[in-house]
């Protein structure tokens, strides 16, 4: 076979038409454009599907677990609803209970254990152990600060008129 032009052929062939050599320039554009068009859109769908798990992780939100398993959810069922409740539990702040619940049953702690202890009028060392695990603080009612739940504390020397 020659790789010249066939003499019927006009001079003025356009650039898309295959060579003699048999190459076809415009499908080889058009592929390389619909393989990258193909992975930029993959990319675009899977940043726009991960957006309420970004969103959920960049404002350390406490239901962060909940929005990734509703987002997963919505990949692989295809079913938007999940991406949606995701977004919106991505939006907003639910309230952070056990912080103070954690507070408050620490709190219960500190006041039951100085209400069960037995009288501290007798001197006990520090290097020997109460109840065989606890050491005995030297002021019992030291570890508790206001605003803990447990009343101020009185000292012993005021009046009773002063008290109410």
């Amino acid at each position: 076979m020659s790789d010249s032009v066939h003499p019927a052929a006009s001079h003025h062939l356009p650039w898309f038409l295959p060579g003699p050599d048999q190459s076809d320039p415009l499908m080889t554009v058009t592929a390389v454009i619909v393989l990258v068009s193909v992975v930029l859109f993959g990319v675009l769908f899977l940043t726009l599907h991960t957006l309420p798990e970004r969103m959920a992780h960049k404002s350390h939100k406490l239901q962060f677990e909940i929005v990734a398993v509703l987002g997963l959810l919505a990949l692989f069922t295809h079913m938007h609803v999940f991406w949606v409740a995701g977004l919106l539990l991505a939006l907003i702040d639910i309230p952070d209970f056990s912080g103070w619940s954690s507070r408050i049953a620490t709190s219960v702690e500190k006041i039951a254990e100085n209400n069960s202890r037995p009288d501290m009028s007798t001197e006990t060392s520090e290097t020997e152990p109460y109840n065989g695990a606890t050491k005995v603080p030297p002021n019992p009612g030291a570890g508790i600060r206001h605003g803990d739940g447990a009343p101020p504390a009185v000292s012993e020397h005021t009046s009773a008129t002063t008290r109410s």
